[in-house]
């Protein structure tokens, strides 16, 4: 039986499907509107009725479930990504989330992936990149920072139907074990080391508060004294210090010739602190007296900088300042970590290994969890799995919980020893 080829009437929004004089069967599918308001259809044409049919249900099933390509000229995945990450991502992420998914997009993810078509973007495609980024001397956590912005990115282009997958969720990552190192926290006797030689230094009690209390470094550098209540011995944490950020100020040639935080004229172009941006960390700490000590002394040394410097103090409001007043820089807190280290004859670490320390101390005295989630502010429903990252079993304890097995069940703590002994005389 032929082919019906006339033209029916159709409801609105529904598919056309005609024989043309090509000898061949077209089709004009509702797909939705232009940017301008305007209707746009997708024209398919097939040498078959049945074949168009099966093309328009596959196209219209695309349409309904909002994954089909939007008109216009498809998006590449770097024109794409540096859409997303400058006006979708910027406004409503936090200075030090952008600038992750910023080098993310502008090293690693445009210069590798970029010149696909979004929409035919394969996970192996992104496979291969993180392979290509580890050979070249890139480490787990770097390759795995490119896979997290990209899954968000491409994520976005998904729900606004500029792709029908998100390429980088069925990817697979590289492990991180592997790039990992173990942290080991600060035993209580290095703790000690370092108590000795902060005693010496200015801001001492800036590194009291990460190692007792777990203090973040943004959190203890956006502390003001307005947060601080010594005579009911606790403070408030409420904002976070951001790295500062710079842009040249000598004109858009750069004349300086440097990098724009050392341009003469630079101009700062990130805010000091922001808000804590979880409820969990905007909490109150418990101070510790011999703390509450170190901060009252702190406090009249800053006074003593304050009327010595004159005009030249910049008031800031700060617990803790430079030696003319203003914020500390991150960086600068950072090398003075690092040289805290080297006096104290105490072994190199992170900076956030105090945090790791402090917590794990805060087990090992038998503080509850729930208390120590506070300290440490930790939202209750990922409290459980930062416990596990942050609080360390050490040897110590192990030995301890060996002399209570022990005592329970031989009835004497002295019984490895005297299996020592035995083994000695065999």
């Amino acid at each position: 039986m032929a082919e019906d080829k006339k033209r029916t009437r159709r409801a609105n929004g529904e598919s056309a499907i005609y024989f043309g004089k090509d000898e061949r069967w077209h089709a004009r599918v509702p797909m939705g509107y232009k940017d301008d308001g305007t209707p746009y259809r997708r024209h398919l044409t097939r040498p078959t009725r049945k074949e168009l049919v099966d093309e328009v249900r596959r196209l219209e099933k695309q349409r309904d479930e909002g994954s089909a390509r939007q008109p216009g000229k498809p998006w590449t995945v770097a024109k794409w990504l540096e859409h997303w990450v400058e006006n979708i991502a910027k406004p409503v992420v936090s200075e030090n989330t952008y600038d992750g998914y910023e080098v993310a997009v502008r090293v690693h993810l445009v210069p590798g992936i970029g010149k696909h078509r979004i929409d035919r973007l394969e996970p192996e495609h992104l496979e291969s990149l993180y392979r290509r980024m580890q050979s070249a001397g890139s480490k787990a956590g770097t390759a795995h920072q490119a896979h997290r912005t990209a899954r968000t990115a491409l994520g976005e282009a998904v729900r606004r139907g500029h792709a029908a997958k998100n390429a980088a969720a069925l990817a697979k990552p590289p492990r991180m074990e592997e790039d990992e190192a173990e942290v080991e926290p600060y035993s209580v006797d290095e703790v000690q080391s370092l108590l000795l030689e902060v005693n010496k230094r200015r801001n001492s009690a800036r590194w009291m508060l990460a190692l007792a209390l777990g203090l973040r470094q943004g959190e203890t550098l956006g502390l003001r004294w307005s947060d601080v209540d010594l005579d009911h011995e606790y403070l408030k944490l409420r904002r976070n210090r951001l790295r500062p950020k710079y842009e040249h100020g000598c004109g858009e040639a750069e004349q300086c010739g440097r990098k724009a935080g050392y341009c003469p004229t630079r101009v700062q172009v990130r805010r000091e602190t922001k808000n804590t941006k979880s409820r969990a960390g905007r909490r109150a700490v418990p101070l510790p007296g011999p703390l509450v000590v170190m901060l009252r002394s702190h406090r009249r040394v800053q006074a003593r900088e304050r009327a010595a410097a004159g005009n030249l103090w910049t008031e800031s409001e700060y617990v803790f300042t430079k030696p003319l007043g203003g914020p500390l820089s991150p960086n600068t807190d950072y090398h003075d970590w690092k040289r805290l280290l080297e006096d104290a004859g105490v072994r190199d670490g992170r900076l956030h290994d105090a945090r790791h320390t402090a917590g794990t101390v805060l087990m090992l005295l038998g503080v509850p969890d729930r208390v120590i989630d506070q300290i440490m502010g930790w939202e209750p429903g990922g409290a459980a799995r930062m416990r596990a990252r942050y609080l360390h079993v050490t040897d110590p304890m192990l030995k301890e919980a060996a002399r209570k097995i022990a005592r329970a069940i031989w009835g004497t703590p002295e019984s490895p020893a005297v299996d020592k002994n035995q083994d000695n005389e065999a």
